[in-house]
């Protein structure tokens, strides 16, 4: 552990203790591997948490950044510049949207979205009482604006009331939400598929009803993809899957693939009551840089045909993980979509996962008892196969 052990205690000495880190010092990455400063080898499949879609090293992708860092790293969002016009054209047609701010983070975009819902209802009728109809274990984010619309209360207890007025409807409870809804409801906001509260995948009736009723009563419907967009679940976007367009959405992870980059986008109804000059701003937001990396990522994508391999490899996928259910007693539950699923287990999953990591397989948690299998997209059947037979070992051991 000699160097790692020194980079461990000077990270201890000097972070601020809100992570509790796992004890690997992660130097360098290849494909769907990453590698500790020791040299050990691990299959990865937490990708950075949904965000490395492409693996690492991918040439194309790398290359990129490289020659953007060479012309132009920022600006600031005062003047205009190639690679964010092109990012914005490009992102709103992959996700049908007409309108795009490109923040630094997942969180950012969301605390955009709200303010972007609560200046379209004030440009309608001026109040500050707006609600915002949000779901119980679902989570968007730390900053106090995300902070308020995530259904853990555990999170929100030590920072006060948050932005106020938001309630909180259960999941896939459609008549939860409907009697929520009064005449000061501005917006619902969910994540397509909740990955921090458990892996649970909406329910196609429960979309379109909600939909509907955003529809009927002008609510804007906020659909978080920040973690399950981007090809994750066999979608360019989940809320394909149910034949649904949001009227404003959040994008992050994936998008930059590491380049810290998020965006929320609307389509043009909204756009034309919501923020304007001086609502909203970035200092580095959309910069030359990240935009780049969108630009890149967005074209890997297509070139790859991304999408269609998640597709054509989550029944695998789904296959294996089923096997792992049905082999031991203590998994209870297999859930998710595509690149996106979870095992939930009887009991907690830190002694599995740091079993997993001594046996060079790179996992992570959603919530204390559910493992969370979110690789990077670029995996194959020989990947999952390996992670299956690691997986095993570990519980038989168990």
């Amino acid at each position: 552990m000699g160097i790692s052990k020194e980079y461990m205690d000077m990270g201890d000495s000097y972070f601020l203790h809100t992570y509790n880190r796992y004890p690997i010092v992660l130097d360098h990455g290849r494909g769907v591997n990453l590698y500790d400063a020791e040299g050990k080898e691990y299959l990865d499949f937490a990708a950075g948490i949904a965000v490395f879609a492409l693996g690492y090293g991918d040439e194309a992708y790398n290359n990129a950044l490289k020659e953007q860092i060479d012309k132009l790293i920022h600006t600031s969002n005062l003047y205009y510049n190639a690679p964010s016009a092109l990012a914005a054209k490009e992102i709103c047609r992959v996700t049908g949207m007409d309108r795009v701010f490109f923040t630094n983070s997942g969180t950012e975009a969301i605390e955009g979205a709200i303010k972007s819902a609560l200046k379209y209802a004030y440009t309608k009728a001026p109040s500050d009482e707006y609600e915002i109809i949000a779901m119980e274990h679902s989570f968007h984010g730390r900053s106090m604006g995300a902070l308020s619309v995530t259904g853990n209360p555990h999170y929100r207890e030590a920072f006060g009331t948050g932005i106020g007025h938001i309630k909180f409807a259960v999941y896939n409870d459609y008549e939860s939400v409907e009697k929520l809804v009064t005449e000061k409801t501005c917006a619902v906001i969910m994540e397509t598929l909740q990955g921090e509260g458990g892996i649970h995948p909406a329910d196609p009736e429960f979309v379109k009803k909600v939909r509907k009723l955003c529809d009927d009563r002008d609510i804007l419907l906020i659909l978080d993809e920040i973690q399950c967009g981007m090809g994750r679940t066999g979608h360019m976007f989940a809320f394909e899957e149910y034949g649904i367009k949001p009227d404003i959405m959040t994008a992050a992870k994936a998008l930059g693939c590491g380049i810290p980059v998020g965006a929320f986008l609307m389509t043009e109804r909204v756009a034309e009551k919501s923020l304007v000059p001086g609502d909203h701003g970035s200092t580095y937001g959309g910069n030359p840089l990240a935009c780049a990396a969108v630009l890149a990522v967005l074209k890997e994508f297509e070139e790859k045909d991304i999408v269609s391999h998640v597709r054509e490899l989550s029944p695998y996928l789904t296959e294996k993980l089923d096997r792992i259910k049905d082999s031991f007693d203590i998994v209870t539950d297999r859930r998710g979509m595509g690149f996106m699923q979870g095992l939930e287990f009887s009991v907690p999953v830190a002694e599995v996962i740091k079993g997993c990591q001594e046996e060079g397989l790179i996992l992570i948690s959603a919530g204390s008892s559910i493992i969370r299998f979110v690789p990077p997209l670029i995996i194959e059947k020989e990947d999952i196969d390996r992670m299956y037979e690691i997986i095993t070992k570990v519980l038989q051991k168990l």
